[in-house]
């Protein structure tokens, strides 16, 4: 039966997703394909409420989900632009389905009417099919919220915001890509921002450049790179399955062995990363293999001296290596990440630019003058074949998972409980 709503919030593509999902789903394929997973939604901000209306909106858009598949123009881009995926992958995803029915979507009245309150989301199923969810799923919800509950907003000004974003970045000599799926406004935003930066590359050729975007349908559809690297959930599910003393050697192993021929970007804050670094080091072939590293959380201004000391002491040339910056990034931290990593010597400088290009609005009602904030919201994997997991991150405010195998973990390596 067809939604009683207009305007749903469902993606355009099963491809409106970001890339890592994709090289994600594949390893899973290869390596772990009868693996029973479970993720757990969490709203950062628990004082952000959303109404019944919302709810209802949002689980009418998730039903509709069953209709995305791969079409045969998708299929084909795919194999030509991503050789590090298989066939046989690809012929899984041109078969892959969304399972509403893997869902678990609640709402938790909050209030005395019952009108507003908090919504719970559980997905459980074979990890190869419940990996797809996360990315368009928070998409879906925040599209909703702004559609029915924080409606004090427009578009005007968004392309030439973009525009602006870029200029600077440009202006600056910063390589940027645009990672800001999840936590969008609304599909319509990002395509406006994405069209936006690349006129903007179009027209300030220089030092700087638009590397890409996360999102593989927009990739697809404006013929610009797609950008992934290696997600906290894979060093997560890895480490649950094959124990946690061994975790960062046992993930990047079985990565490497399937994408040998694509760049390798390490992930290096699951465990935090003074674990990853001590792990990545102890083999100093793998450093030089592996082509960058993507900071994520901590200090990102202690990251790249780190990263030197690192390389060096491995006896590898860090002017040759990557480091992808993506947590929380605007203009001027891009920019004076960007004059540090200059004066330290590192050109292999990039930056994935989220939240701040696809959801940054100001109310209506304040004359445009104060923010409209968007959601803080994430998705993590919660367990696999019911062994919890967890991400202790360099914020010691982001440790998710559950508390007693976040403290083993923190004992396995050393850390403070």
């Amino acid at each position: 039966m067809a939604a009683p709503y207009l305007n749903l919030a469902v993606p355009k593509s099963i491809l409106d997703t970001d890339l890592y999902k994709f090289t994600m789903q594949q390893a899973v394929f290869h390596y772990f394909p009868d693996v029973h997973a479970t993720y757990q939604f969490k709203n950062r901000n628990s004082n952000v409420l959303f109404s019944r209306q919302c709810f209802e909106r949002f689980r009418a858009a998730v039903a509709e989900f069953t209709n995305l598949s791969l079409s045969s123009s998708e299929h084909e881009w795919m194999k030509q632009a991503f050789p590090f995926f298989s066939d046989s992958y690809l012929s899984y995803l041109a078969a892959y389905r969304y399972k509403p029915e893997q869902l678990q979507i609640t709402f938790v009245p909050r209030t005395d009417d019952g009108l507003l309150g908090s919504i719970e989301i559980q997905a459980s199923g074979p990890w190869v099919e419940t990996i797809c969810w996360e990315v368009p799923l928070m998409a879906c919800l925040s599209e909703t919220y702004f559609q029915t509950v924080a409606t004090d907003w427009d578009y005007q000004g968004q392309s030439e915001g973009a525009f602006q974003k870029a200029e600077a970045l440009l202006s600056a000599g910063c390589v940027f890509s645009e990672f800001g799926t999840r936590r969008r406004r609304s599909y319509q935003t990002q395509d406006i921002v994405i069209q936006s930066l690349i006129r903007a590359s179009q027209s300030l050729p220089g030092q700087g450049k638009l590397a890409g975007t996360s999102n593989v349908h927009f990739a697809h559809k404006y013929n610009i790179p797609a950008i992934g690297t290696i997600a906290h959930e894979w060093f997560m599910g890895v480490a649950a399955l094959k124990g946690y003393e061994q975790a960062n050697v046992s993930a990047l192993h079985l990565w490497e062995n399937l994408y040998s021929d694509a760049a390798l970007i390490a992930l290096t804050d699951t465990f935090s990363t003074d674990v990853f670094f001590k792990d990545f080091v102890s083999d100093p072939d793998r450093v030089e293999r592996w082509a960058g590293l993507r900071q994520d959380s901590g200090d990102p201004f202690a990251f790249a001296p780190r990263a030197i000391s690192m390389y060096r002491a491995a006896g590898v040339d860090p002017q040759y290596k990557q480091i992808i910056f993506s947590d929380a990034l605007d203009i001027e931290k891009c920019i004076r990440l960007q004059d540090q990593c200059n004066t330290l010597g590192l050109y292999k400088v990039s930056f994935g630019i989220g939240t701040f290009l696809t959801n940054d609005f100001r109310t209506l009602s304040s004359g445009r003058t104060e923010k409209s904030k968007a959601l803080n919201i994430v998705i993590k994997l919660s367990s696999v074949d019911q062994k919890p997991c967890v991400k202790l991150s360099d914020d010691l405010t982001k440790n998710t998972g559950d508390k007693s195998t976040v403290e083993h973990v923190k004992r396995v390596y050393g850390l403070p409980v």
